[in-house]
């Protein structure tokens, strides 16, 4: 018989071992709209010791530059004057460890594959679920 209560307490217990094994992260988030950006900020700031922004993919490289001590880059794909794949793609000619999320509101396969081949460990699509970002960073910070 399924129990509703055993189901809300595993995901309850799930999120707190999730939250608590990826604290302290200094986190660059790129994002060119302002409610994307604050929404990840706030998503954010459960794991993070500093949180970083950058408004384009000129930004987040200079950034990356300027802070070599940056655990993770919420990276969006699609914005001004240097989209997210180039930028990873300068990243990644001098930083080959920092975790790379790719997150844009484009959905094809195709996307996906293409920022991997950039060198981002990962993507997620928009709109971002909370707990979807929580478990891919998871996989990264364990």
């Amino acid at each position: 018989m399924f129990s509703s209560h055993k189901f809300k307490t595993d995901l309850q217990n799930s999120r707190t071992l999730i939250y608590d094994s990826i604290r302290f992260l200094k986190v660059l988030i790129v994002e060119d709209e302002i409610i994307s950006e604050e929404f990840l900020s706030i998503i954010s700031f459960d794991i993070s010791s500093e949180i970083l922004k950058a408004n384009n993919g000129i930004e987040a490289v200079e950034m990356c530059k300027n802070n070599t001590d940056i655990d993770l880059i919420i990276m969006d794909i699609k914005m001004p004057l240097m989209d997210g794949y180039e930028a990873t793609r300068k990243i990644r000619e001098f930083n080959s460890n920092v975790i790379i999320i790719a997150q844009t509101a484009y959905t094809l396969e195709n996307d996906r594959n293409k920022a991997l081949e950039a060198g981002c460990n990962d993507y997620i699509s928009k709109p971002i679920l909370k707990e979807a970002l929580m478990l891919a960073i998871h996989k990264y910070f364990n």
